[in-house]
């Protein structure tokens, strides 16, 4: 077998020192351009009720009846804007910008995102010892016009490191929420956009962690592999003291999820999907090296099939929420393109829930399970065929008004079944991750954290690997809102 093209993936750059130079410059100039027109940092006394942003508010700040932790800042935007009169398109209030900067120490080997099977956005030295690291790794925005008391619109991008171009689009789309009148409600949102997935992450502006900087590797997966453009709509109703909702959704653009839990596995990252970009793929084995292109894009459309995906919210009178989210891309495993993106068969199911266990402290945990096929058949058996499953718990303690720990464990793994697949492309693991939040600022955040993940995968020994690998990241990032 021949593959029919060879695609190059490496462009020429400048020397690496430079560029990290070169790159620390441009965040510390956008930095500062932000601090001088922040009202944080003008000479008035910031208000004690900000302690920290809006979309960032630690987990025991949060309404403890919201089902969803990415759900509520977007609703309580939105429900601040009905109250507004008139249109409101280009006032500072409808824009976010988000600045990160690390401090990294790391072992392991070489990160996926470099083309390796690291399980973690920062790998180690050559010999995989600890490698220190000072790198800005995001510069985002967000716009959120209001168009009518109705009407509004999310619009982000920006540049994050490691992505394939300097800036990319990563959300569109717009929200449709009219007043309620009576038990009975009804939202709406189209475009480019996550579905509510994850309780790690906040919406409201630019789509980011609220409790640690690592999320959970089902909300890392979520983050890269499941963004489509969607048309979706929510029925609201409470019933006595109970509130519930169903959401239901159609979309496309979304035929390659699943490529990076077959060939890659799980992760855990921060990194985001963006509208043009693309992420490596680890080294495939001899029959995949031939068949699939050595990258992935996550916004592709092949096989105009729409998919769709449905969930449903209760949220009681007392102190927990919960939901469930199905999902099916609907995609033909069996149609490709001229650069070898293939169209994959994925399906999963998504449990969460949250409770708060006393005033300070906020349990959160997901389970997710679910499969995905690539491929022509051999002996009535798909190229690829891969289930997949993981879950966490994390509970976040507040200290005071400005500082928050929390603590997050978690198990994932795959089982592989294809036919060009060997057993071995199958894996287990687990990981810990503890972190300590503190707002310096209203508009100014650090973040210290520790992670640990360890797993096996067998065919990593084709490369020449111990199937099992350790990695341990400490991190600090230092987060501007604004």
């Amino acid at each position: 077998m021949k593959r029919t093209k060879f695609l190059s993936s490496v462009l020429p750059v400048a020397n690496p020192a430079l560029r990290s130079v070169m790159a620390w410059r441009v965040f510390a100039v956008a930095v500062g351009s932000a601090l001088l027109t922040s009202p944080a940092f003008a000479q008035q006394a910031p208000d004690p009720q900000a302690a920290a942003p809006t979309v960032e508010t630690p987990a025991a700040n949060a309404d403890s009846s919201t089902g969803d932790a990415a759900a509520q800042p977007a609703e309580a935007s939105t429900n601040a804007n009905s109250s507004k009169s008139g249109t409101d398109i280009f006032s500072r209030d409808t824009f976010t910008v988000l600045l990160d900067g690390r401090f990294v120490v790391a072992d392991g080997e070489k990160s996926w995102i470099d083309g390796g099977f690291g399980k973690t956005r920062f790998g180690g030295t050559n010999d995989e010892d600890y490698k220190v690291r000072a790198v800005p790794v995001e510069a985002t925005a967000a716009w959120m016009p209001r168009f009518t008391n109705s009407l509004s619109a999310n619009i982000s991008g920006g540049w994050q490191r490691g992505q394939q171009h300097h800036a990319d689009l990563i959300e569109a789309f717009l929200n449709f929420l009219p007043p309620q009148h009576g038990s009975i409600g009804f939202s709406a949102r189209a475009g480019l956009m996550w579905p509510e997935i994850s309780l790690e992450h906040a919406t409201g502006g630019v789509w980011s962690t609220v409790y640690t900087i690592t999320p959970s590797a089902i909300n890392s997966w979520v983050g890269e592999e499941v963004k489509p453009i969607a048309l979706e709509g929510t029925l609201h109703a409470g019933i006595g003291q109970h509130q519930f909702a169903a959401t239901g959704a159609i979309f496309a653009f979304n035929d390659t999820s699943g490529t990076l839990l077959s060939f890659r596995g799980w992760a855990l990252h921060d990194i985001k999907a963006t509208a043009f970009g693309h992420f490596p793929l680890p080294p495939l084995n001899d029959f995949m090296k031939f068949a699939q292109q050595d990258q992935t894009r996550s916004l592709i459309e092949l096989d105009n099939r729409p998919g769709f995906y449905g969930r449903l919210e209760w949220r009681p009178p007392w102190p927990f929420g919960a939901s469930v989210f199905y999902y099916d891309n609907r995609g033909d495993p069996k149609v490709f393109n001229k650069n070898l993106q293939w169209g994959w068969r994925t399906r999963f199911w998504n449990v969460g829930l949250n409770a708060d266990l006393g005033p300070n402290t906020r349990l959160l945990a997901q389970g997710m399970t679910g499969s995905t096929i690539m491929g022509f058949e051999t002996n009535s058996v798909p190229w690829v065929h891969t289930h997949f499953r993981s879950a966490y718990v994390l509970v976040s303690q507040t200290i005071d008004d400005k500082t928050a720990v929390t603590g997050r464990v978690e198990a994932f793994g795959t089982r592989e079944r294809g036919s060009q697949m060997s057993p071995d492309e199958s894996e287990h693991g687990w990981s810990w991750t503890a972190a300590v939040r503190h707002s310096l600022t209203n508009n100014l955040a650090l973040f210290v954290e520790a992670l640990n993940v360890r797993s096996r995968r067998g065919t990593r020994e084709r490369i020449g690997l111990d199937p099992f690998q350790a990695q341990t990241v400490f991190q600090a990032a230092l987060r501007f809102t604004l």
